[in-house]
């Protein structure tokens, strides 16, 4: 036999290996499944998927319909924004409304290119090869982002509706754009690195900084078009409109015999900061950021905030308090009873039968037979998965709606997706309360849906900050 460094995989093992795999009829069986079908058909339960349903106890009616984020990471703007949307909903009392996502894709990237540039300057006497700098450079102008992000926008750039500012080719399919973006980025960080290193001071600094940004706009301009400074606002709103009368033009054509949309809302020339703040009867300040992160090193009751996640200069920034998962719970439970949409994060492509056409919409941990169909030990605890890094949330959406067992608690919660109505289930997800506990770790919610132990938290505990590369860090990232 020949000898092979130590700890080598040896060719007569493996042949060994595999004429003990091919004498075990499952396997045989296995093989030629997942050959045949892929992974996901092959390991899905059809008895368990069956038993989960799309119906609520407690689910919001008026939901509107079912957005698309398309080929881009915006699912955190189009979760915030359709949380946003309720309260128009409700103002306005029509059953469907969506505000432009294009145009908070814009100042997204506009307030991104500007803070990562400052990031560039504050790390610039740090070696070009050190972890803070590459971070920098590789990751700065990506989609993700985080639910207070899209609350900056709306504070400081306002909303429009989505036909003031509609779909583009790069919003559907953001790759080439951001190619372009990331590029101007890296040039523009490297100018600003020469420069400091020549001995250029802060002010000399961002002053050559406004020339960059200037040239972001420019490539944003023609990517996704100039966004509006004023729109002219004509929207068919119910009989319960509750916006002043000096706002309200009758319709012709009589009353309709459901007796809504009898009034046209007008306004005129107004901002998109007017807008919001006339027709989004919602406070971007009011929410907490609920996390569990459970670990040793990540104890419950902490407020952690991830090193340049900040994504707009001067805004809010992103901190994140960690809690034990029955606390996000009880504030999601409540939120909507309330009849409040409220943004969660999760791992979704975690036993998620995505491309299952028949079981398209189920998250849930019994329905996937990964150990049964390999015959290995895949289990792992949250905990560990997230030291591992296993897990951590990938993406944002919306909870809906929530079905409460016997003993108060939830079985299964409704998640409205940002993935078009013909993904998953019409466009929803029914997700497991087993399945949210182990990979779903965020909800955001109003500060009245929060007890007063953990806002006092909120408000006053000291915020850790933590690197993007440790584990909390990494949890931390942006969604997608």
């Amino acid at each position: 036999m020949t000898d092979y460094s130590a700890g080598a995989v040896a060719p007569e093992t493996a042949g060994e290996l595999a004429a003990s795999f091919s004498a075990d009829r499952a396997n045989r069986v296995a093989r030629n499944a997942v050959t045949s079908m892929n992974v996901h058909a092959a390991a899905r339960d059809v008895s368990r998927l069956r038993t989960y349903h799309d119906t609520f106890g407690v689910s919001r009616v008026r939901t509107g319909k079912v957005t698309n984020q398309r080929h881009s990471g915006r699912c955190w703007m189009f979760a915030a924004f359709n949380v946003a949307r309720a309260a128009t909903m409700e103002l306005l009392d029509v059953d469907d409304f969506e505000f432009s996502q294009a145009f908070g894709f814009f100042y997204d990237k506009l307030e991104k290119f500007n803070v990562g540039l400052e990031y560039v300057i504050e790390t610039a006497a740090l070696p070009i090869d050190s972890r803070e700098v590459a971070g920098l450079l590789e990751h700065s102008m990506g989609d993700g982002n985080y639910y207070p992000a899209a609350m900056n926008i709306i504070k400081k750039w306002g909303l429009v509706p989505k036909d003031a500012m509609p779909e583009s080719a790069c919003t559907k399919d953001a790759d080439q754009m951001n190619a372009q973006l990331e590029r101007l980025f890296r040039k523009s960080a490297m100018e600003l690195r020469r420069m400091a290193a020549a001995g250029a001071g802060v002010d000399e600094l961002r002053a050559a900084k406004e020339g960059m940004v200037a040239d972001c706009h420019r490539v944003l301009c023609v990517c996704l078009g100039e966004p509006p400074a004023t729109i002219d606002v004509e929207i068919p709103v119910g009989k319960n409109c509750r916006v002043h009368a000096s706002h309200l033009v009758e319709q012709g054509g009589g009353e309709r015999p459901d007796g809504k949309q009898r009034h046209l809302l007008v306004d005129r020339g107004i901002t998109p900061r007017e807008f919001a703040e006339r027709y989004v009867p919602f406070d971007p300040d009011d929410y907490v950021q609920l996390v569990s992160m459970p670990g040793e090193s990540r104890p419950y009751g902490h407020v952690y905030h991830r090193r340049f996640s900040d994504t707009m200069a001067g805004g809010r920034p992103v901190k994140m308090l960690n809690v034990a998962p029955e606390v996000m719970e009880d504030a999601a439970m409540a939120s909507l009873a309330a009849g409040v949409p409220c943004e969660m994060a999760c791992d979704v492509a975690q036993q998620f039968p995505r491309k299952i056409e028949d079981f398209p919409g189920v998250l849930a941990c019994d329905t996937m037979d990964f150990e049964g169909l390999f015959g290995v030990d895949l289990s792992m605890g949250r905990a560990e998965m997230i030291d591992a890094h296993e897990t951590r949330n990938t993406h944002a959406m919306t909870f809906q709606g929530v079905e409460l067992g016997d003993d108060g608690r939830p079985v299964a919660w409704r998640i409205e997706n940002s993935w078009g109505e013909e993904a998953c289930k019409d466009g929803y997800l029914v997700a497991s309360a087993e399945w949210f506990r182990t990979y779903g770790g965020e909800v955001v919610v109003r500060r009245e849906f929060v007890p007063a132990e953990l806002l006092d938290l909120w408000d006053n505990a000291p915020v850790e900050e933590v690197d993007p590369w440790t584990t909390v860090g990494l949890a931390m990232a942006p969604r997608l």
